[in-house]
């Protein structure tokens, strides 16, 4: 269970390091083309947004690899199960049903990290 665990915590951070890139990367004008939700949203915040992911990206991989505070794994997924319900609910005001589909798969593979770090595959056990 510890390396599905790995391939989990690996596939979430490098769909959170590529989102969030695009996020600090691109203007809101351009993520508009593709991402209505930002309308509700100022830059700033988006760029906010942005920087979570990749923070919670390194945060899924880097601690544990370094031997370096293993216990941020854990708090990372806790981090990325928030900001997927939030995107769950902005999803849903914009009645973007797929995506909502696609936060909550996301969601429930944060929360498995979760579980297995702060449980029966903790780093410190």
């Amino acid at each position: 269970m510890d390396v599905v665990l790995w391939i989990v915590a690996g596939v979430l951070a490098l769909a959170f390091l590529a989102a969030g890139l695009t996020k600090l990367t691109q203007p809101k004008e351009k993520l508009r083309a593709t991402m209505a939700w930002v309308e509700d949203f100022s830059p700033g915040v988006i760029k906010g947004i942005g920087a979570v992911e990749v923070l919670a990206a390194i945060g899924l991989i880097l601690p544990a690899a370094l031997d370096v505070v293993p216990v941020l794994v854990p708090l990372a997924a806790v981090g990325l199960v928030v900001l997927m319900a939030g995107a769950a609910i902005t999803h849903a005001r914009h009645k973007e049903f797929p995506m909502i589909a696609i936060n909550l798969v996301l969601l429930v593979l944060a929360a498995v990290v979760v579980w297995g770090r702060f449980g029966p595959y903790s780093f410190t056990s």
